[in-house]
């Protein structure tokens, strides 16, 4: 059986994970033919937090920054392979290259910049993972995603060129028993430059190497043993799901689920290729399993949470109606700003939009819309949205908070909050 395997920042996030990651594989579990790994536990974050001083032009914090994000993965080199390992060297050529090409950048358009730094997590981690695992005798490649995965231009959410990424995914030699280990998250453009596929997009790269290898598996190692019908860090009574089916995989992730990352399942899909999510701390556990079939998961009622949103409230400033001319005008200028729509709600003389509060991508969107329209905005802001509740559970999750937005149909229900009257802590009604 042909298998892929993909395994996150966390369980990578240190050397004792890392040497756990190499138990699991040298084991009881099956080897893959190909693995896909994130960057190193909170490296994304550190990334970003570096990016922004580079482009402040702070360069006390941007040195700052930078010595923890080597002194984290040094550290987690020498504790693996003892001082002055050629891994350790490794490490610091990446580091050094991504400290050139910030005095490049800085004045670059930020998505550009930003591939360019926050990609790099991914080539620092699987270095290391790569390393250990050769040492500890499985035997692994270390393969290029850049070389792998050709995309558009459209960074920060790239775009897959698939026949030419199938083809040179396809062409990959190897050898009895090797394992081709390469990154998630990062791709390149036909002149190579570096682009990313969205954050958290690693389990979209692992989906794109099953579909070019023509997987029979998928499998997306985390650190919870499953896929809940509630986030289990807020709801403390999320319930595990054993199965469900794509479509509705696809409308909980669309929604916010986060076990998965929302374009995961495109690729699978038509070739049917089932995904599993397993818990690379408790390997034996029971997993969920994704697939063509419906499963319980198809009816189950669950709730997906997004904090921080934003509502804005587009009108003509002619007074006129909100017609079709309106709508594609303003949601083309989300498009190109990477913004996702997370509740779309029409009324005869508004536009109503929630988006996730991100100020990089929303500043340049509202400056166009406002020259043509009038936009009112609320901040701090929380969505619940549902799938398959009933009125009374709909009831028992509201609380009597204020709804500042509500939509609905036959199986999605999504209420807007303030956040100031929401939990940390939620719990479903028994």
């Amino acid at each position: 059986m042909l298998r892929v395997y993909k395994f996150g920042g966390a369980s990578i996030q240190d050397a004792s994970a890392i040497r756990h990651l190499g138990e699991l594989l040298a084991g009881k579990a099956p080897r893959p033919r190909a693995m896909v790994a994130s960057a190193m536990g909170k490296t994304t974050n550190a990334l970003e937090a570096l990016l922004q001083a580079a482009r402040q032009d702070d360069e006390a914090l941007y040195r700052r920054r930078l010595a923890a994000i080597r002194d984290d993965h040094l550290d987690v080199a020498e504790a693996l392979f003892g001082p002055g390992s050629a891994v350790a060297d490794e490490l610091e050529q990446r580091l050094a290259e991504l400290d050139a090409a910030h005095h490049s950048h800085r004045d670059a358009p930020f998505p550009f910049h930003y591939d360019q730094t926050v990609g790099v997590g991914e080539l620092l981690s699987t270095a290391l993972v790569a390393a250990w695992l050769n040492e500890i005798g499985v035997a692994t490649r270390w393969c290029d995603a850049r070389e792998l995965i050709l995309t558009d231009d459209r960074h920060q959410a790239a775009n897959i060129d698939w026949a030419p990424t199938r083809e040179r995914i396809a062409s990959l030699e190897q050898v009895a028993d090797e394992v081709l280990l390469t990154q998630g998250f990062i791709g390149a453009t036909a002149d190579g430059a570096m682009t990313t596929l969205g954050r958290e997009g690693s389990d979209f790269s692992a989906a794109i190497l099953a579909e070019a290898l023509d997987a029979d598996e998928l499998t997306i190692w985390k650190d919870v043993p499953g896929v809940f019908n509630a986030d289990p860090r807020r709801f403390t009574n999320a319930r595990q799901i054993a199965r469900l089916s794509y479509s509705e995989a696809l409308e909980q992730t669309w929604h916010g689920a986060k076990v998965i990352h929302p374009r995961t399942l495109a690729p699978l899909q038509p070739r049917g290729i089932p995904l599993t999510v397993r818990s690379f701390l408790e390997p034996e556990a029971a997993p969920t399993v994704i697939g063509p079939e419906p499963g319980e998961g198809d009816t189950l009622p669950a709730c997906m949470l997004r904090d921080d949103q934003l509502l804005l409230e587009v009108s003509p400033s002619d007074g006129s109606f909100v017609d079709e001319a309106l709508i594609a005008t303003v949601l083309t200028q989300f498009a190109e700003a990477g913004l996702h729509a997370n509740l779309i709600d029409v009324e005869p003389l508004r536009l109503r939009l929630v988006v996730d509060n991100q100020p990089e991508r929303l500043a340049p969107a509202l400056e166009a819309l406002t020259e043509r329209f009038s936009v009112a905005r609320q901040d701090g802001l929380v969505l619940l949205t549902v799938r398959h509740a009933d009125e009374a559970l709909l009831e028992a999750l509201d609380g009597g908070r204020t709804r500042v937005a509500e939509r609905r149909n036959a199986t999605t229900a999504q209420r807007l909050y303030r956040a100031a009257e929401c939990p940390d802590s939620w719990r479903l009604p028994e």
